[in-house]
């Protein structure tokens, strides 16, 4: 396995490039940035907000900041993949604005880029300089591969303007039924949700709702739900001015201490971290 990783302290630019024979991701999956995931080879089940899709070598997608996601397939591992995480920041003009070039990216959750062989030179040559500055880390290094991340994301654009994106399909029926579920919790995540009581919604048994939502979507039924009620707690802890215990209890949980511990888990960081002026 060969595996690359650089972070800067604010955690606001990351690369990584990992060529594997294994299945790897960590167990809870959004961040406020952009990310760019291009597939160097092999092939990926991506479960990607509410829904599970296959990305192929050559593709690139783009997953807009504080969106749940995760690679799920184990039975076909040998892959190689280039991850780029940008702030939203990063991406604007001189005066602030945004690029008109890159408004797909700020009007659309997730953007899926079909690369032609063709297409995929100039990608592939950005994304190998990426790693090469990564790697050699001379002064200026990090600038540097901001700026060819921008010409990522501009080439992305390009082609999303040229060809069409064409409709995700889930993978079989199992998955349409899961992405049913997914969206009926990201709906409802503040009320009481068990596996026996959404199973029995839908009108499965249990054992098949923990067996295939696992499956479909990488994650374990408890720690999706979990997720979700993180990832809202986290925006209300950013953007609004309400006390820890009453975003606590507004996300479902019923109490404080559990909810704590379960932020830590999910995020690596206590609540109060993450309220403005900290």
């Amino acid at each position: 396995m060969e595996v690359l990783h650089y972070h800067n302290a604010a955690g606001t630019f990351i690369v990584s490039h990992r060529r594997a024979d294994s299945h790897h991701m960590p167990a809870s999956h959004f961040h406020s940035t952009y990310e760019v995931y291009y597939l160097m080879s092999g092939q990926r089940e991506f479960f990607i907000q509410d829904r599970t899709m296959v990305i192929s070598e050559g593709d690139a997608v783009i997953i807009a900041p504080n969106i749940l996601h995760r690679t799920t397939n184990t039975e076909k591992p040998k892959h190689e993949r280039f991850i780029v995480n940008l702030h939203p920041q990063d991406m604007m003009s001189a005066d602030g604005s945004l690029p008109d070039i890159l408004q797909p990216l700020f009007n659309n959750d997730v953007l899926i880029v079909r690369c032609s062989l063709h297409d995929r030179l100039p990608i592939e040559g950005l994304v190998h300089s990426m790693i090469r500055e990564v790697q050699d880390r001379k002064p200026g290094f990090e600038m540097y591969a901001r700026t060819m991340v921008l010409q990522l994301l501009i080439h992305c654009c390009r082609l999303l303007q040229q060809n069409t994106m064409e409709p995700l399909e889930s993978p079989s029926p199992m998955h349409e039924r899961i992405s049913e579920i997914v969206q009926y919790i990201n709906c409802h995540y503040m009320e009481e949700l068990t596996l026996n009581l959404v199973a029995e919604r839908f009108y499965v048994s249990p054992y098949y709702l923990s067996r295939f939502f696992k499956e479909a979507t990488g994650f374990t039924f408890v720690e999706y739900v979990n997720s979700v009620r993180i990832k809202e707690a986290k925006k209300l802890l950013e953007h609004s001015s309400l006390k820890v215990n009453l975003i606590a209890a507004k996300v479902g949980f019923g109490s404080i201490t559990h909810f704590g511990r379960v932020f830590k888990s999910v995020t690596g960081n206590a609540p109060l971290f993450y309220r403005g002026g900290k």
